[in-house]
C-alpha cells in the first residue's frame, strides 16, 4: 500500500487509539512509543522514503545514524522499541506487506547498575528542607512516600487521597499500562502526610484536581519535572555529589529491603515489575554491597 503524506496524520491518530484500546499503555508510554515514530518519519523524510519502502537497511542506517549523533545505547534501544511497535502494527493492519523491522537488533546497553543513597544520605535531604516556606511539610511527605512505597514519578504525581489506606498502612497504585498494585507505606510517610494536608486545604484546587495529594501552589497535580528539581535541590543541600533523581528514591527502596532480608519475589511485587528480570538488577546490587562489605571487614584484607 503506497502511503501520502496526507495519510500519515490520520494512521498515527489510529495508532495512538490502538495502543490505548487494544494494549491499554499508559499515557506516558504511549506518548514515548509516538515520539518514536516522529523520529522515525523525520529520518523517512530526510531520506526522500515512505514508511511501505523502509527496509531493514534503511533501519540499520537509521541506528547508525542515532549512533553518530551521541545517542546513548539505552536511549536508541527504547527508540528502536517504539520503531518495533509501530511496523507491527502496521503489519498487523495489512498496510505493509512485511516488518522490516522484525530483525532488527538492538545495540548492546550492557548492565546499568542505578545509584543509591544511604539511609543516612536520605535523612539528610529531609533535613535540609526548608521548614519556613510554604512547600516545606508537601516535599518532606513527597521525600518518605517516594522512599517508604518505592513509587515511580508518575506514580507520585497521579497518587489520590482515595487511594491512602491509612488505617491498614497501604496505598492503591496506579502504574505502568494502568495496571494496580497495594503497597505498604511506613508509618513515617502517613505522618508527613497527614501534616501536610491542612496546608493543602489552603490551596486553591483547580477543578479536576480535588483528589490529587501533592498540589502545587497554584492548585495543580505537580509535574515529573517539578519533582525531578526538588529532589536534585535537596540532594545538592544535602551536599550529595551523587548524580540522583526521584528514581533513585525507589531503587534505594528496593536494595535497603533486599540488604534487610526481603525476598525477591515481594520486591517484584511492591514495585510493579511485570518481570522477575527487571528486579534481578538488584541481586547486582546487593552482592556489590556485600563484596564492599568483605573488603572492609574480613581480617585477611586488614594488612
Amino acid at each position: 500500500m503506497v502511503l501520502t503524506p496526507q495519510e500519515i496524520p490520520p494512521l498515527i491518530d489510529r495508532y495512538a487509539a490502538y495502543m490505548l484500546m487494544e494494549r491499554g499503555l499508559s499515557d506516558n508510554t504511549r506518548q514515548g512509543y509516538i515520539d518514536d515514530v516522529n523520529k522515525l518519519l523525520n529520518y523517512l523524510s530526510d531520506n526522500n522514503l515512505r514508511l511501505d519502502q523502509v527496509t531493514i537497511e534503511h533501519l540499520r542506517w537509521m541506528v547508525g545514524d542515532l549512533h553518530d549523533m551521541g545517542i546513548a545505547p539505552t536511549s536508541q534501544a527504547r527508540i528502536l522499541s517504539g520503531i518495533r511497535s509501530f511496523f507491527r502494527y502496521l503489519k498487523l493492519e495489512q498496510i505493509i506487506p512485511e516488518n522490516p523491522a522484525l530483525l532488527l537488533e538492538s545495540p548492546r546497553t550492557g548492565r546499568h547498575l542505578p545509584q543509591v543513597l544511604t539511609i543516612d544520605e536520605i535523612d539528610s535531604m529531609i533535613a535540609a528542607i526548608d521548614m519556613d516556606k510554604p512547600e516545606g511539610q508537601r516535599n518532606r511527605a513527597i521525600i518518605e512516600t517516594l522512599y517508604s512505597c518505592g513509587l515511580r514519578v508518575s506514580e507520585l504525581v497521579n497518587l489520590t487521597l482515595n487511594s491512602i489506606y491509612a488505617d491498614e498502612e497501604y496505598i492503591q497504585v496506579t502504574g505502568k499500562g494502568d495496571k494496580t498494585r497495594i503497597v505498604p507505606i511506613a508509618q513515617s510517610a502517613l505522618t508527613e502526610i497527614r501534616d501536610y494536608l491542612p496546608q493543602r486545604s489552603h490551596t486553591k484546587i483547580k477543578p479536576g484536581e480535588e483528589g490529587i495529594v501533592f498540589l502545587n501552589n497554584r492548585g495543580h497535580r505537580l509535574t515529573r519535572v517539578m519533582v525531578f528539581y526538588i529532589i536534585k535541590r535537596l540532594a545538592s543541600a544535602a551536599g550529595i555529589r551523587k548524580t540522583i533523581s526521584p528514581h533513585t528514591l525507589r531503587h534505594s527502596f528496593a536494595t535497603h529491603l533486599l540488604e534487610g532480608g526481603a525476598n525477591l519475589r515481594s520486591i517484584q511485587q511492591m514495585l510493579g515489575h511485570e518481570s522477575i528480570a527487571t528486579t534481578e538488577i538488584y541481586l547486582h546490587l546487593d552482592r556489590t554491597h556485600l563484596r564492599d562489605q568483605i573488603l572492609r571487614f574480613h581480617p585477611r584484607n586488614h594488612r
